[in-house]
């Protein structure tokens, strides 16, 4: 082999050679920005799907649970949302009762009535003086007598039980002392006077709540 042919063999080589280079640079490129997409799309994912993951352990476990766990993996997502408030009375009490009671004094009878800026009749007075203290009451006196324990007699009852008289048809608050407070008839405005109607007609003694303070 002569010595141009050589040389040009060298630089034939030395072209190869380049090329190879340029081409492995090239892949290295290609995958390093592969690589980067993939992780950007990670994390992109994982910032969207933060949110929903957080309020879906939020529902199943409670907000404080939920805190927690997050808390544990590093999460920076917040969480929305607050405790369940308890319903149903739980704190309220015979003197409550009394006190709640007491605040409509002046409201006129309306039969079938439940709104004290309009008037109220019997069973709508006594459900909504239980409803201010956040426990529930049937609206009518059939239903309203079921509820709560009997007391056994007038002798025995406390301030907040309810009187109810005449097998069903009219229902009061007692207030203890011998005195009671209701909405008595059309024509009259929620009062206080003696416990025991007219004929004595005392049919049921419930307690709904605790007798007393708190």
């Amino acid at each position: 082999m002569s010595m141009v042919e050589a040389l040009g063999r060298i630089q034939s080589i030395e072209a190869s050679l380049q090329q190879l280079a340029e081409r492995s640079s090239a892949a290295a490129s290609s995958a390093a920005a592969a690589s980067a997409s993939s992780a950007s799309s990670s994390s992109l994912a994982a910032s969207a799907g933060a949110a929903p993951f957080a309020a879906a352990l939020s529902s199943a476990m409670g907000t404080s649970g939920a805190a927690s766990v997050l808390s544990a993996v590093g999460s920076t997502t917040p969480i929305q949302g607050s405790a369940a408030t308890a319903t149903g009375g739980g704190g309220a009490t015979g003197d409550a009762v009394v006190a709640a009671a007491r605040k409509y004094i002046g409201v006129p009878y309306v039969w079938g009535g439940t709104n004290p800026s309009v008037g109220m009749d019997c069973s709508g007075f006594v459900q909504r003086v239980f409803k201010d203290l956040g426990v529930e009451l049937p609206r009518v006196v059939s239903d309203q007598m079921q509820k709560g324990t009997p007391v056994a007699s007038l002798a025995e009852a406390k301030p907040g039980d309810l009187l109810v008289s005449y097998g069903g048809e009219h229902i009061s608050i007692y207030l203890g002392n011998g005195k009671a407070i209701d909405a008595p008839v059309p024509g009259q405005t929620i009062q206080i006077r003696d416990a025991w109607e007219k004929y004595s007609n005392l049919t049921s003694i419930r307690r709904i709540v605790p007798a007393g303070g708190a």
